[in-house]
């Protein structure tokens, strides 16, 4: 036994990792086959250590985002923290506009559509009831109350956009009573040991990170098996066509356009660049949260040598408001109910379109399933009524399992692409990506 654990540790953390999500999926989608009552028996006794990773994750991502965020914010002077704010958020804003051109044009070409759309919306209908429930009471009124919360309440209730705002205002606040002639000597010297805490809590978590990593390969293996076996049989289905439209969009983005994103404006091997963010997209496929998948993109960051005033914001600003595979994602329902429905589209619905699903992205809150919310508000501006809406959203529904896990998975590669990029423009970059990580 003892000689098994020490082969078994001296395989390089991410073989494990893939190694047990590709196992998951095989032994998945041959679990899917089994009868549903026995399937229905065996899942009980694996799926709570998938749970199980995803609440680790959970323990530790709010303490590094708080304590990572004050750091970051004051770890720079307030004119170039004000530039790499704005660069950041440009850059974002860009990637999800160009995402859901890039979603649009593809749905439009592949044209997705469904047999029997309606009896397979309908039994969905009692699960898009309690989603519906779940979307009533937004507004811009709601989101902007949700920016301004207790900071505590926001910690312990997992509010991404509070955590992330007052965590920024705070450093940013510790940074100019720093630059203040004003502020007296005893209050700096407090201000940076208190910034020395935060810095020293920040290490702590990360040391959390790499003892849940040795967890990961059950971890991964129980998610994956858990999500396959319960759909991976609609890969073969009437979802068929939808999934290899979505699929498309997908691979485009994080074959194609983050790789020619990363050589025009890093001059380097994207791949190579690619292959080093492996960890942080197995995660993200596999626990289907950017909030989960964060903490592990924090620790590859610093692997590459991305300055953590950088990451440290970027990261986690991204994990909130970058969704790029939702913004691929919806357009394909957005077409494929044009095709059942027989309702062309034209330039300015096209437009509507675009716009809905750029600002729409920004509230799918980094947690599985975020995007199947936004439906409801993406369908009802591109003009389907809500008898459509409905069956649409539960069509999604059927598939969201498997295609969320795409879609996360893109939605963390942009959030580390773009942050790659910024450090690389912007001088933030302190050494040059390993060959591998480990």
């Amino acid at each position: 036994m003892k000689r098994f654990f020490s082969y078994y540790s001296a395989i390089p953390l991410v073989w494990r990792i893939l190694i047990g999500f590709l196992l998951g999926i095989v032994l998945g989608i041959g679990a899917s086959r089994i009868q549903s009552e026995e399937l229905n028996a065996i899942l009980p006794y694996i799926e709570p250590f998938g749970t199980l990773l995803i609440s680790m994750l959970k323990m530790i991502v709010f303490p590094i985002i708080f304590f990572s965020l004050i750091i970051g914010a004051a770890s720079l002077p307030l004119k170039e923290s004000g530039k790499l704010g704005g660069a950041v958020l440009l850059w974002y804003f860009a990637t999800s506009v160009f995402a859901a051109l890039f979603g649009t044009a593809t749905a439009f070409f592949l044209n997705p559509k469904m047999t029997n759309a309606i009896e397979t919306a309908a039994s969905h209908h009692q699960e898009l009831a309690a989603i519906h429930n779940r979307t009533s009471g937004g507004g811009i009124d709601a989101f902007l109350l949700n920016l301004f919360q207790n900071p505590f309440q926001a910690l312990a209730e997992g509010r991404f956009l509070a955590i992330v705002l007052f965590s920024v205002l705070f450093g940013l606040a510790a940074r100019v009573l720093l630059e203040s002639n004003k502020t007296p000597e005893d209050d700096k010297t407090r201000i940076e040991s208190f910034l020395g805490i935060c810095r020293a809590a920040a290490s702590v978590s990360f040391k959390l990170i790499d003892w849940a990593m040795e967890y990961f390969p059950f971890g991964v293996f129980a998610l994956s098996f858990v999500n396959f076996a319960r759909n991976g049989f609609l890969l073969f289905g009437p979802y068929l066509r939808i999934v290899a439209c979505v699929l498309a969009c997908v691979a485009g983005m994080i074959l194609v356009v983050y790789p020619l994103a990363i050589l025009l404006f890093c001059r380097q091997n994207p791949y190579r660049i690619l292959l080093n963010l492996r960890g942080p997209i197995v995660t993200a496929f596999a626990t289907r949260s950017s909030a989960a998948a964060l903490p592990i993109s924090l620790q590859t960051a610093r692997k590459l040598g991305i300055s953590p005033s950088l990451s440290s914001f970027s990261l986690p600003m991204g994990c909130t408001i970058n969704m790029d595979g939702v913004c691929v994602h919806l357009p394909v329902f957005v077409i494929l109910a044009s095709n059942i429905f027989g309702i062309p589209f034209t330039a300015t619905q096209i437009l509507i379109l675009l716009v809905s699903v750029v600002f729409a992205s920004v509230g799918a809150g980094g947690v599985p399933g975020g995007s199947v919310f936004l439906l409801f508000m993406v369908l009802e501006n591109a003009g389907f009524n809500a008898a459509q809406t409905a069956t649409v959203v539960a069509l999604a529904l059927g598939i969201n399992p498997i295609l969320d896990m795409f879609e996360t998975a893109c939605n963390v590669t942009g959030d580390n692409v773009c942050t790659y990029i910024i450090a690389k423009q912007t001088g933030l970059l302190e050494k040059d990506p390993p060959d591998k990580t480990p």
